[in-house]
């Protein structure tokens, strides 16, 4: 896992697959604040295409980075306005 980002909350969504992961990520954005980052572990491999995808296609979010572990997928998503 990085140490580099200070993350603001953590979304577990382990065990759900897509379109959940998706879901509850935005829905976690919406309540944070402007600079803040939100980390979200998963165990669907699909959520590192899915969660960079959103990302891409989202205004006001940004993918600061992704980790791959044994069976377990961090993203670092930053709310930015």
């Amino acid at each position: 896992m990085s140490s580099e980002y200070q993350s603001t909350e953590t979304l577990d969504v382990k065990g759900q697959s897509c379109p959940m992961p998706i879901v509850k990520t935005k829905q976690a954005i919406d309540e944070l604040e402007a600079g803040d980052v939100l980390e979200v572990v998963a165990t669907d491999s699909g959520s590192m295409s899915d969660i960079r995808g959103w990302a891409d296609g989202t205004d006001g979010v940004e993918l600061l980075e992704q980790v791959e572990g044994d069976d377990i997928y961090t993203h670092y998503v930053k709310k930015t306005e």
